[in-house]
């Protein structure tokens, strides 16, 4: 048990630290692809969050980043995947 606490531990500081640059990027607002970039970061710090949430039965903090990732990823299709519409340009 204790091993996998110390696991759940480095997976909660990568999805500490991947949160932070994360919403860096994005407040940065550098353009679009910057942006997007951010946003697939958020998507691993979410992923993160879950892991380490089922790790440790912290099942609010596991709903809140699946809510969170869904939020994620449609950031990504908007920054990254989709064209942009001529007013963004």
């Amino acid at each position: 048990m204790a091993r996998i606490m110390e696991i759940a531990d480095a997976i909660r500081w990568f999805a500490s630290i991947s949160g932070m640059i994360a919403a860096t990027l994005v407040s940065l607002d550098w353009g679009r692809r910057d942006t997007g970039w951010g946003m697939v970061l958020f998507c691993a710090s979410a992923v993160a969050w879950i892991t380490g949430a089922v790790l440790t039965h912290d099942w609010a903090l596991g709903t809140q980043n699946v809510v969170l990732l869904g939020i994620d990823v449609l950031g990504v299709y908007r920054y990254l995947i989709r064209d942009p519409d001529p007013q963004e340009r």
